[in-house]
């Protein structure tokens, strides 16, 4: 096969496999015309072939994917001008796929698809190349998120650094799990004492009172958690009395971590996605530009990639609400596609409504008794397989 005929999709996965798997010298889009006189669908998919190393011409075909006999023509065409030619059926609408077989009443030209459930090529007619071949392609989240075209940059979190942290993360879930319920106020008031200029020169060493009064507010220092805080090491030399209390983060990096609510429920979450074993790439912080020109932006908790299926994880430590799940299964249908997972994560009991709610949007639920019991790494393991 010189040159490979796609059907164009809404899922990114199903546009570029074929492509990646088999390496034609050629792939053509046959796609609606809002897609195909768009510059931007071409400049993606061109950008992450480059990307991934697939030396392959990407060129698109205007064509109404709703008019089987227009379908049929541009088929006729295609074949005729270039040698070689095979189709991928996965994708496309029915008309696509109705017009795909009368041309091969008319035609021996290969012809193929993939089933996303498993992970294998099959052989329609003529296309042995494809009988049951299986994606031995592990793609990284990167890989995910630039065949949807969008743009991966560095969150909150450096992910490259997080290595020489991972021994601190399950303990510092465990600190958070015991004084749960006081974890907003004791964060608000770690804001509060460690307030300094922005900039590279930010202090370590904080030394304060033991109340601080904001907006009508007191809020004091909570000793036991820092006790336990400088007994796993993200912080040292903590000395209180009466009045005040001072000590000194290990870094910049456990600083910003107890400055932050969430941080300590995303890190355990990324440490037992890393403990099973099974996924070929994990990130945290994960900030992605839809379209690659800072047009629209979100922030993913967490991301974790298992073969050819991305999966999208929120994190939050208080309740969830049904605008957190829509703005998740947005995300896991724009980037993902139907081969996509989502899961959400909460560190309390999830309302019966709202689980229903995950369930009509196919979203996976990981909430407080999972996380107490300590099974967490399992059940990722049997929501991934």
């Amino acid at each position: 096969m010189k040159t490979l005929i796609e059907l164009y999709d809404e899922r990114p996965l199903e546009n570029i496999l074929a492509t990646e798997v088999f390496r034609p010298e050629r792939t053509i889009f046959l796609a609606s015309e809002e897609i195909a006189e768009d510059e931007q669908y071409l400049e993606k998919m061109i950008s992450y072939f480059q990307f991934r190393n697939v030396d392959t011409i990407i060129s698109f075909r205007t064509c109404d994917t709703y008019n089987e006999k227009e379908v049929l023509n541009h088929l006729r065409t295609i074949v005729n001008r270039y040698e070689d030619c095979a189709i991928d059926i996965t994708g496309g609408t029915d008309a696509s796929l109705f017009a795909c077989g009368e041309f091969c009443c008319e035609n021996d030209v290969p012809v193929f698809t993939y089933s996303r459930k498993q992970n294998l090529f099959f052989n329609i007619r003529n296309a042995p190349f494809a009988h049951r071949r299986k994606s031995m392609i592990q793609f990284t989240i990167e890989d995910f998120l630039k065949m949807a075209g969008g743009t991966i940059y560095r969150g909150r979190v450096d992910n490259a650094i997080l290595g020489k942290y991972l021994d601190l993360f399950d303990d510092f879930f465990h600190i958070f799990m015991k004084y749960k319920r006081n974890w907003v106020y004791f964060i608000t008031y770690m804001q509060l004492i460690s307030q300094t200029d922005i900039g590279m020169n930010i202090p370590l060493h904080v030394e304060g009172p033991v109340k601080i009064q904001k907006k009508g507010h007191i809020y004091y220092v909570n000793i036991p958690i820092l006790q336990e805080l400088q007994e796993i090491g993200m912080i040292y030399s903590l000395s209180y009395n009466d009045e005040t209390v001072s000590f000194t983060f290990r870094d910049h990096q456990c600083r910003a971590w107890l400055r932050d609510i969430g941080s300590v429920l995303e890190l355990y979450i990324y440490k037992a996605c890393l403990d099973t074993g099974i996924f070929n790439d994990v990130l945290t912080s994960v900030v992605v530009d839809w379209k690659g020109k800072s047009d629209v932006s979100n922030e993913i908790d967490v991301m974790a990639s298992y073969g050819t299926t991305p999966f999208f994880i929120s994190c939050k430590t208080g309740d969830v609400h049904t605008e957190a799940l829509n703005e998740l299964a947005i995300l896991r249908d724009k980037f993902g596609g139907e081969m996509a997972r989502a899961i959400i994560v909460s560190a309390e009991r999830m309302q019966t409504s709202v689980k229903h709610r995950a369930l009509e949007l196919n979203i996976d639920v990981i909430d407080y008794e999972t996380l107490e019991d300590s099974i967490i790494k399992d059940t990722i393991i049997a929501m991934a397989k």
